[in-house]
């Protein structure tokens, strides 16, 4: 049941994280990349010369709060990988969403030009557009044997076969939190948010696969089965109302975690690790729950952009983030679900507690909470993101 869950999350199109700052050039260049042409181009470029043996030096670009982290800003894990292999890594916390990402590097990807990442994490639907592309490299499996540690319900998923083009990073739960002090009654569920005491005090992301699949779920749709244009538009107009009735006062990504610590945001839409992080950060204030009617599930994935010149090093720090030892001490600080095998064992001797964490470890029940959005078709993806577009243009 576990793993038959997990691995319907890796086949589907969810994304993991999002950043909307506002109106105006950010958001009509996200619109512009979210509706860009999904089909493709006839010709693929050719893969960078590997100049890993002489330049031991990588570039890796990830989402906010998504790796292990000390007091002084210093990566731990990837101090031990420099210490244990040479090799110097530029972590980067370059990607604030999927679509903008792509929108900034497309360009280039389709030159076969080097982007300036060895290695990205992105979400499942966005590394198959990668993949279908031709925008990313093959995978030698010989230079990561650790991948043997993959839980077996993440090896073959219907975007990347055998994964030859990416590797699982970390996956995890959207649904909905809220300031315990403000809200000490807490929330149960999406239609919460909705309550007139929070007027202007709400946030939601600026995912469509997130925060449509919640209001989706609150009207009793199966997001993982069959559905058309008629269920999302009716939880599109939802949104469309709650935002022009002041009801939402922000539609962001990352950034939702300063509005909640300024407390412009009381309530929100959210994705699962970050309030863990946030409460480390900024005091023990609020609380993540899965809704009633259910959340999300989904996965980002590593991958090596067809224009790096480093994929043999972008393999062997892949290759070390899949022993169970280090799996486990970047699962304790980012609280998101590890695809390692092992890892759980591993957390037990780091604090037994944690290996009991749901958003890390979820066992059957809390999976049951947990739903896909299904895959959508290039059309269905253009049509849908360009409609909730819509509704970010006019906030």
């Amino acid at each position: 049941m576990i793993r038959s869950l997990i691995a319907q999350a890796r086949r589907a199109q969810l994304n993991r994280r999002t950043l909307l700052a506002g109106a105006g050039a950010g958001v009509s260049a996200l619109a512009l990349a979210a509706c860009a042409n999904t089909g493709g181009g006839s010709a693929k470029p050719s893969a960078a010369a590997d100049t890993s043996e002489t330049d031991k030096t990588l570039n890796w670009a990830n989402w906010a709060a998504y790796i292990d982290e000390d007091d002084d800003g210093n990566y731990p894990t990837l101090v031990a990988f420099t210490e244990e292999t040479g090799i110097e890594v530029n972590y980067e916390v370059a990607v604030d969403d999927n679509n903008t990402y792509y929108g900034k590097v497309k360009d280039q990807l389709a030159l076969g030009q080097d982007i300036g990442a060895d290695t990205v994490c992105l979400t499942d639907w966005m590394v198959g557009r990668w993949i279908r592309f031709g925008y990313t490299q093959e995978l030698d499996h010989a230079n990561i044997p650790n991948l043997a540690n993959l839980t077996p319900a993440l090896q073959d998923p219907d975007f990347d076969p055998g994964r030859k083009f990416s590797v699982p990073w970390q996956g995890g739960f959207a649904g909905i939190c809220w300031n315990k002090e403000a809200i000490p009654g807490g929330l149960e569920s999406v239609e919460d948010l909705w309550n007139a005491e929070l007027k202007g005090r709400v946030g939601v992301l600026s995912e469509m696969r997130d925060t449509i699949g919640l209001l989706m779920l609150q009207n009793g749709v199966d997001i993982a089965g069959d559905w058309g244009d008629a269920e999302f538009e009716a939880a599109n107009e939802i949104l469309r109302e709650q935002v022009e009735s002041g009801q939402v006062r922000n539609i962001k990504g990352n950034s939702y975690l300063e509005d909640l610590k300024s407390e412009d945001t009381l309530a929100a839409i959210c994705w699962s690790g970050d309030i863990t992080v946030i409460n480390a950060e900024a005091g023990d204030k609020w609380e993540f729950a899965i809704p009633t009617a259910g959340g999300t599930l989904w996965n980002d994935n590593f991958l090596v952009p067809i224009g790096s010149p480093r994929k043999t090093n972008a393999e062997t720090l892949i290759n070390y983030y899949y022993e169970p030892e280090v799996a486990a001490e970047v699962a304790a600080w980012v609280n998101y679900i590890t695809p390692v095998v092992g890892a759980k064992e591993a957390a037990i001797a780091i604090d037994p507690a944690l290996a009991e964490n749901q958003l890390i470890f979820p066992d059957e029940d809390t999976l049951s909470q947990a739903h896909i959005f299904r895959t959508l078709t290039p059309a269905e993806e253009q049509k849908y993101q360009a409609a909730f577009q819509s509704i970010l243009l006019g906030s």
